[in-house]
Formats: structure tokens, C-alpha cells, sequence
């Protein structure tokens, strides 16, 4: 996809790439997480983008506890300019900024853009290559469209919540929005979409991209509705232990560390047989194939967990990794920054930072052949590349300084 302008952006890039995405403009004018992570993905992948918000700093994400943080990390790579969009100089400003663009994305409730005088009509007259990335709760249409939407809400109704937490527990949740995060993946996963179709043919007219939110969790969930209508089976929660494969589960050791195991597969399973010292396990009737071991999860998990109790974990570690057993310990973030293998493969960056001179953060996912890209910076501060960006649409500085007097930018 190439951009929709001739000209080179004026700004100094905040995070130069060739990969694959490069030459993809994105505007992206959406809050919080979700649809903001999916332009940020494109960005790692080389597309430029640039981050829209209101003179104030509207978005939430920088209010998110610990303050700033995540708003720095998962806005990265970005430039940053401020407008208000719905009052009309700001209004006439932006159709000038998006005919540069070729992908818009947004996250307000249905009809919000409309409301502001920026229906898909005025968008279209403005640029019509552009598309324009509409991600929801819930969709543009259908009777919840309206509603306001966050990760838990789309966890809850997409199912995720319900499979979550102990046997005849409580449902729950975990302590981050992962509802937002896997919205995002499907973001990126249609901007490259559209990029792939203007790639073959460069006069594609621009698209509307209706992405819910709480769908894109019941796609991730894609079973669970063949198994209700199949076996009459409603999935629920079993802990830690597995219902689909056995065995899998999470157990602890002597000295205190909880290991999650996976011994699903028949030549797996009796591997770990013999670590334990008992391989005569693999040779019970009850526990010959993956249907037999789930017919009887308790026998079978209660021994590992016996095993498990008895072994310190470096020994138990390294019996497992000598038999070739699936596991590892329960890692924090702590664990996974001091990982050898995470710090053999770079996967976290610094990236540069005004503030705070750096921050770690994930490298980017994943890795293309050819392209090494350097670590972009953190997400830029509200309106931080108004003069260069808006300067190469013709504004002067009194003309900035005008607009930033009416509260327009």
C-alpha cells in the first residue's frame, strides 16, 4: 500500500523502519487499548503512524495506573498530534490531514464521527482510498451497539470469563486487560488486510472495517459453540487443569515453585512415566490415550501432584528436561526479564524516552527476515509534532498559534 500523498512526511519520523508495512500511513485517533495496540503492532511492522488527540490529552490510558507507563509503551513508535475535531476549524483541519492517510482507526460508539460532521461520506470526498478501521464493544450494528465497552465486559459476554477459575468457583478475571490486547490483534490483522488488497490493486476503493470487540474474543473461543450444539457440553472452569487433554495442569513442588506440565500426547506422557520412576503409569489401561486419561484426571493428576510434592525443583527440572517433558516454572515478570533465552533473543527493547531516559518494553512480534528494526520511542506527548506535521499541510506559526489559542490544537 502506498501512501495517498507524494510527499515524504515532514516530521521526523518516531520510529523509521523498512519492514514490511513501510510507506503505510495510519491515523490513528483511538483511546485506551484496544485499537490503539493493533496501530501500534502495524508501526513495529514499519507503518508510520500518528497518534491524534484532543488539546487536553484526552485519553485514558495516560490516567491508568502506574500513571503514563502503559500509555508510553503501548503508544510507541508513534507521532503525536492534538486536534479538536468537533469544532469546525478543527473539523476542516482534519479532512485536510486525512487525505495524506490511507487507514483511520477509531474506537468511538457508533455514529459518534457522524455526529462531528465526519461521516464515511465526508471522509470518502476528503480521500477516497482511505479506510477507515471502526473497533467496538460490540459492532456498528445490533441491538448492543451502542453500549460503552471494556476488556472485562467482552471477556464476560464472549465466554472467557466463564472458563476462568476454580472448579464450582467463582468466575474471574485476570489482573490485565487481555480482552483489549487480543481486539488489537484483529486490528492489525485487518490493517495488513487492507494493505495486502492495495497491494494488488493499488485503485481499491477505501473500506469500512466493522471490528467488535467482544466477536473477536468468540472467534479466539471457536469450539465452544460446535461442542454445545454437537455433545450438549457448556465449558466451564476446572482450575488450572485442563478438560480437553491430560495431563495439564499446574503443581507445586517441594521447596514451593508451582510448574506448569503438559503431557498430553501418548509418547509424552509415558516420557514422563519413567521420569517419575514409575513407567509402568503408561501401561495402565486407564491411562493408554489422551480419552482414557481424561476419564480419570483425578487418579492421574493426584500422582504427578504426589511426585511433584517429593522433588525440589532444580532436580525435578532436570529430570523432566532430560525426558523430554513439556513444563516450566510459573515465571513473573521478573522471571522473564532474567530468562537467558528472552535476553538471547533481545525480546525486550529499551526504547528511548524524554522522561525517563528508557523504558523495557516487548521487542516487536514477529521477526522478519531482512528487516532489523532499531527501537522506536516511547508514545509521544500530546501534540508533539504539531508544528512539523500540520506545518507540511501549509500552516504557518502564527496559524498554529491561532489555533492552539482557540483551543483547536
Amino acid at each position: 500500500m502506498t501512501p495517498t500523498t507524494p510527499d515524504a512526511p515532514a516530521h521526523a519520523a518516531a520510529h523509521a523502519t523498512g519492514g514490511p508495512l513501510a510507506g503505510l500511513r495510519i491515523l490513528d485517533m483511538a483511546t485506551v487499548v484496544a485499537a490503539p495496540f493493533g496501530a501500534t503492532l502495524c508501526a513495529d511492522a514499519g507503518a508510520e503512524v500518528v497518534k491524534l488527540e484532543l488539546p487536553e490529552g484526552n485519553d485514558p490510558l495516560r490516567g491508568l495506573a502506574p500513571t503514563g507507563l502503559y500509555w508510553k509503551v503501548l503508544n510507541r513508535g508513534k507521532a503525536g498530534v492534538s486536534l479538536d475535531v468537533r469544532k469546525p476549524e478543527g473539523r476542516a483541519l482534519f479532512l485536510q490531514l486525512i487525505a495524506g492517510f490511507d487507514i483511520l482507526v477509531e474506537n468511538f460508539r457508533p455514529g459518534t464521527l457522524d455526529r462531528w460532521g465526519l461521516d464515511w461520506a465526508t471522509l470518502q470526498a476528503a480521500n477516497p482510498r482511505l479506510s477507515v478501521l471502526r473497533l467496538t464493544g460490540f459492532g456498528q450494528t445490533g441491538p448492543y451497539a451502542g453500549r460503552p465497552g471494556f476488556a472485562r465486559i467482552f471477556e464476560a459476554m464472549g465466554g472467557l470469563a466463564h472458563l476462568t477459575g476454580e472448579a464450582g468457583g467463582n468466575p474471574l478475571h485476570m489482573n490485565f486487560p487481555l480482552g483489549d490486547s487480543i481486539a488489537g490483534l484483529f486490528g492489525a490483522f485487518a490493517i495488513a488486510s487492507l494493505a495486502a488488497e492495495r497491494a494488488r490493486d493499488p485503485q481499491a476503493p477505501g473500506r469500512e472495517v466493522d471490528l467488535s470487540a467482544t466477536e473477536a474474543l468468540l472467534r479466539v473461543l471457536e469450539p465452544l459453540a460446535a461442542e454445545h450444539e454437537c455433545l450438549g457440553e457448556v465449558r466451564g472452569r476446572t482450575g488450572a487443569r485442563a478438560s480437553y487433554t491430560a495431563p495439564s495442569n499446574i503443581y507445586r513442588t517441594q521447596d514451593g515453585q508451582w510448574i506448569t506440565l503438559v503431557g498430553s500426547s501418548d509418547a509424552i506422557f509415558r516420557r514422563l512415566c519413567t521420569a517419575m520412576g514409575q513407567p509402568g503409569l503408561a501401561d495402565d489401561a486407564r491411562f493408554a490415550s489422551n480419552p482414557q486419561r481424561l476419564r480419570h484426571l483425578d487418579q492421574i493428576d493426584g500422582a504427578i501432584a504426589q511426585w511433584f510434592a517429593t522433588q525440589e525443583y532444580a532436580g525435578l527440572a532436570a529430570q523432566l528436561e532430560a525426558h523430554g517433558v513439556p513444563f516450566s516454572k510459573i515465571y513473573s515478570i521478573a522471571d522473564v526479564l532474567e530468562d537467558p533465552h528472552f535476553q538471547a533473543r533481545e525480546a525486550f527493547w529499551r526504547l528511548p524516552d524524554a522522561e525517563l531516559g528508557s523504558v523495557p518494553a516487548p521487542a516487536a512480534v514477529p521477526r522478519f527476515g531482512q528487516h532489523t528494526p532499531a527501537p522506536p520511542r516511547t508514545g509521544p506527548a500530546t501534540g508533539e509534532h504539531n508544528a512539523a506535521i500540520y506545518g507540511a499541510l501549509g500552516l504557518t506559526d502564527s496559524d498554529l498559534a491561532a489555533l492552539r489559542a482557540a483551543r483547536v490544537i
